[in-house]
């Protein structure tokens, strides 16, 4: 039986978020306590993190000309979206269609969500450094492989297909300092929300300790999984474990975070799609809907 492209997307969705609950469903109730004020007090700097300090780097480095709140409102809905794809695919997706809706050509769009994500990666690189980890050097030369790729590609598709060359101009040097800047802070926010999971679960872990932890999961991220079940938050198990924590904890702590991250998605990214009417465009789309996405 062959299902419509809109049953098809809700039950996708619909599996995706029923792994990501599942994880904690299974594991919470096993821990054998689980406090909450310090949940709240790492929840509240992430949020600040994720929703404030992320839209401003891509404000930075955009060359949309759309204003701060134009790019937190487009950063909270494509949150959302990639919550519900692997790999968090689905977040770089949507930003490169808002952007797309302000006029900008695809390959510049795909081109911004890019930097964007290599701003990122260099921020962890430099966040995980000032942590006095062994591993910044690796990640960061990661980074330099992806983008030296991403180099060679622009070239040879320059003289073979023109058109798809993105024809924006680079960011310059003092918005990728303050965007590696910004990187830095949402990693910070990220290990404090992590701390306040495994506070609520009974359990400490030093700073550094849990710093080297967090550094060493991000080597599994580049494998797509779904939020709360990926590679990455399994490393992270493995991580905590190895420092001492009991499993139940390590896993629980993950699962909380992980589970944590739905709420402000839902919250900011779900209402800003549903007071712009994008959910129902992307459905239902009406000759309006190129007017709707660029407002």
């Amino acid at each position: 039986m062959h299902l419509p492209t809109g049953r098809r997307r809700f039950a996708a969705a619909a599996l995706a978020v029923a792994v990501a609950v599942a994880v904690p469903v299974l594991t919470l109730p096993s821990l054998p306590r689980l406090a909450w004020l310090p949940v709240v007090l790492g929840l509240a700097p992430w949020i600040v993190g994720k929703y404030v300090l992320c839209p401003l780097r891509w404000h930075a480095l955009s060359v949309s000309g759309r204003s701060r709140r134009w790019h937190i409102r487009a950063y909270a809905e494509a949150e959302l979206c990639g919550l519900l794809t692997p790999g968090h695919v689905g977040a770089d997706a949507w930003r490169v269609r808002r952007l797309t809706r302000t006029g900008m050509g695809t390959p510049d769009a795909v081109a911004e969500a890019g930097l964007d994500r290599l701003v990122g990666a260099i921020g962890l690189a430099a966040f995980v450094g000032f942590s006095a980890t062994a591993l910044p050097t690796r990640m960061l030369l990661v980074a330099l492989s992806l983008a030296l790729t991403a180099v060679v590609v622009a070239v040879v598709m320059g003289r073979r297909k023109p058109h798809l060359v993105p024809r924006r101009a680079l960011p310059r040097p003092r918005a990728l300092a303050y965007g590696v800047a910004l990187s830095a802070g949402y990693q910070l926010s990220i290990c404090l929300l992590l701390l306040g999971a495994i506070t609520a679960t009974g359990n400490t872990l030093g700073p550094l300790a849990l710093l080297g932890a967090f550094g060493a999961s991000q080597l599994a991220g580049a494998v797509p999984g779904p939020n709360g079940a990926s590679p990455r938050d399994g490393a992270l198990v493995l991580a905590l474990t190895g420092l001492g924590l009991p499993w139940q904890a390590a896993l629980g702590a993950v699962a909380l975070k992980a589970t944590l991250a739905w709420l402000p998605a839902l919250l900011l990214g779900g209402v800003s799609l549903l007071l712009a009417g994008r959910w129902v465009h992307d459905h239902h789309p009406h000759p309006h809907a190129m007017a709707a996405g660029a407002a």
